[in-house]
């Protein structure tokens, strides 16, 4: 192993040098902004909320999958260059850059609670296979099952947090902006490109959206809509509609 130099000549930590870091995500159809998938808007956020400079590059699936060829080849979107390091899986290179870009310099983004994470897990499940369903017969019993659960994260949402009720014993309802408080977690950026795509593609296709009454989700996607971390990587929503065009049974 090689001896450290001795410390008057390590260059302060601010000093040191930033990585260099590339996300390459999906292109809209007409390759001009982003495009419809929900593990490239998560990373994209990640890096937001980390603060780190990055370079944003989309990739036009149909035509330029050899932009990736040269250090990942038959990669999936998204992947990221790190260092000139290629690094591909998602939940991989989330918890890589977890590792890498930690505090003091920049924010760790785990959050408090594991329920956290395991809210709303099973909702885009179940939007999948209510929207993708050949059988009209079964549409009312898939349907049900997707707004139960939207109802338990509804649940998760407006009942309050540990820290919440320290501060305040007599709580009823939550008063939190996101999943696991104020600030945006990990646990946010899987789920809030999810439960836009949910909202988008059922209200267009079904005609139902979630329901209004689900105060807890709606305050949560309304206060997510405020984030610049979330809106600007917001894929625009006719995208997303017609990416489920040709999975979509078209309505009876």
């Amino acid at each position: 192993s090689q001896a450290q130099p001795p410390l008057s000549q390590q260059p302060p930590p601010s000093m040191a040098e930033k990585p260099q870091i590339q996300l390459f995500v999906k292109a809209s159809e007409d390759g001009e902004s982003v495009g419809h998938c929900p593990f490239c808007q998560r990373l994209f956020m990640v890096l937001l909320l980390k603060g780190v400079p990055f370079t944003l590059t989309t990739v036009d699936v149909k035509r330029a999958l050899d932009v990736l060829k040269d250090f990942a080849p038959g990669a999936q979107l998204p992947v990221l260059l790190y260092n000139g390091e290629p690094k591909t899986d998602t939940v991989t290179i989330e918890d890589f850059l977890e590792d890498k870009l930690g505090p003091p310099t920049f924010p760790s983004l785990v959050p408090r609670y594991r329920e956290s994470s395991l809210a709303g897990n099973d909702i885009f499940h179940k939007f999948s296979t209510f929207i993708k369903n050949p059988v009209p017969a079964q549409d009312e019993a898939l349907q049900r099952s997707l707004l139960r659960a939207l109802l338990k994260l509804d649940e998760y949402l407006s009942a309050p947090l540990e820290y919440e009720l320290a501060h305040d014993p007599h709580l009823r309802a939550s008063q939190r902006r996101f999943l696991d408080g104020d600030q945006l977690t990990l646990a946010d950026c899987n789920l809030l490109p999810k439960l836009n795509i949910v909202q988008v593609v059922c209200q267009h296709y079904r005609r139902f959206g979630i329901p209004k009454d689900l105060r807890g989700v709606w305050r949560y996607l309304n206060g997510a809509s405020e984030t610049k971390e979330f809106k600007y990587t917001c894929p625009n929503s006719e995208e997303v509609v017609q990416a489920y065009r040709s999975v979509v049974r078209s309505p009876q």
